[in-house]
């Protein structure tokens, strides 16, 4: 793997471009994100009624997580097009492209026939509408990134991809107001409509999302690559051809980046309001409660980080949410509402730290010509092979075992995610040591200087 270019020496950094880069990065993720937990929290609480009647609750649970999981089977696809698309003509209009596809597609959702009006082609059209969503979220994440920290001034280019990664609890938020705007409802006003209300919202999301992003320029890294020849003619099978093992690695490095969310969100629903007797509004309270922890938590992370280096906080995030995790299971498991909120506010205190340094720490193990398909990748895989399964894995343990396996479950990804962090910060470490005969330098060269230090 070739080391990673980094900020071309005669392009100048523009700070006012840099704000307008990262907040078009927080808006159009935070959209897209809106709209992928919108659909998680709708196969949680309705999609068994409307599309699969004729099932068990649990059958009809579980054939909904697995419709949830079929836009996660999209999203590598979606990393290798937007990011074909991204090394190749660059970060901007394909942002614009990922941001229709995923708003157009939520819309549709909302306006969609159920089982009882159209039979069976309604989950059908589900699957292959959570499958659009699949691709456009698929191309989305790398792009935010990196559009973001390529804009980033010296020394911030790990705060400047926490931008990004802020969409997420941003877009979260959102989704559970939504839900709890309609969570009051009748059962039967809440299955006929309802829950179409916060996807229908999604058409007024995309059009602020639009404006922003339209205005945010193209990144000045990708155009200095493009000024100098240095476009990749196959992104894609040059990843994996040229960097096999950072692809790997960073599979697993994403694992609860991708799988926490779902843990913490989509089962939590699904098993409180089921199993525990717990109401709608409540466990959407609590959810509110810890994503808005989640949205400071974060920001704190990426500083850290850019002062201390990426994997060292990863690290000690990591470590801190394995060791917490089986508590904030044992709190939920009560089914008493205060300790339902501290369980998950516990729960959005570790790993958000975690979480909010990813971005810019699989950034620097590419080299700029397939940065965008690199970190697409990797990320994506990791939510289809990981990520997209865990609602259904957790439910199933559940059902056979009990919450103790699905905190077990929790843990073990967690410790993968730790595994992976530490021999990809290793790895990275090594393309930036002092022997190299390389000359280009990285990503950012205060963070590098991290990198070489932390990890032994």
């Amino acid at each position: 793997m070739n080391a990673i270019p980094g900020p071309d020496p005669d392009v100048v950094p523009n700070l006012r471009g840099a704000r307008r880069a990262g907040f078009g990065a927080l808006i159009g993720t935070t959209v897209e994100w809106y709209d992928f937990f919108i659909f998680g929290t709708a196969a949680a609480l309705a999609f068994g009624h409307v599309f699969f009647p004729s099932a068990s609750p649990t059958v009809g649970l579980l054939a909904s997580f697995a419709t949830f999981w079929s836009g996660f089977l999209a999203r590598p696809l979606g990393g290798v097009i937007f990011g074909h698309l991204g090394d190749r003509i660059g970060r901007k209009k394909t942002l614009i492209t990922t941001l229709v596809l995923m708003g157009l597609s939520s819309t549709a959702i909302g306006l969609l026939p159920g089982y009882a009006s159209i039979g069976f082609a309604a989950p059908v059209l589900l699957i292959l509408l959570r499958m659009v969503q699949g691709l456009a979220l698929g191309g989305e994440w790398g792009g935010a990134v990196l559009i973001a920290a390529e804009h980033a001034p010296p020394g911030r280019r790990m705060l400047f991809g926490a931008f990004a990664q802020q969409g997420s609890p941003v877009g979260n938020i959102l989704a559970t107001l939504a839900f709890l705007g309609v969570s009051t409802l009748p059962a039967d006003d809440f299955a006929a409509w309802g829950w179409r209300i916060p996807f229908l919202f999604s058409a007024v999301l995309l059009l602020v999302g639009l404006i922003i992003r339209i205005g945010v320029e193209e990144s000045p890294e990708f155009l200095a690559a493009k000024e100098h020849g240095e476009i990749s003619e196959a992104p894609a099978l040059e990843t994996v051809r040229t960097a096999p093992v950072p692809l790997l690695l960073g599979i697993g490095a994403a694992a609860i980046g991708v799988g926490g969310a779902y843990f913490m969100g989509t089962f939590m629903v699904a098993w409180t309001t089921t199993d525990l007797g717990v109401s709608r509004s409540t466990i959407l309270s609590a959810l509110l409660l810890a994503t808005v922890v989640q949205f400071f938590v974060q920001p704190v992370g990426a500083l850290l980080a850019d002062r201390f280096g990426g994997s060292r906080i990863m690290v000690t995030a990591l470590v801190a949410t394995a060791i917490l995790t089986p508590l904030v299971y044992a709190l939920v498991g009560t089914g008493e509402i205060g300790l339902i909120y501290v369980g998950l506010a516990l729960g959005a205190l570790t790993s958000p730290a975690y979480f909010a340094v990813l971005a810019g720490f699989l950034a620097q193990a590419f080299d700029a010509r397939i940065r965008y398909t690199g970190i697409s990748l990797a990320y994506q895989l990791s939510a289809t092979l990981i990520g997209g399964m865990v609602p259904f894995i957790a439910q199933w343990l559940l059902a056979g075992s009990g919450i103790a396996m699905v905190a077990g479950y929790h843990v073990a990804l967690t410790l993968l995610t730790l595994v992976c962090v530490v021999l990809l910060a290793r790895r990275t470490r090594t393309q930036h040591a002092p022997h190299s005969e390389r000359t280009d330098v990285s990503l950012d060269v205060a963070a590098d200087r991290h990198i070489v230090a932390e990890v032994d």
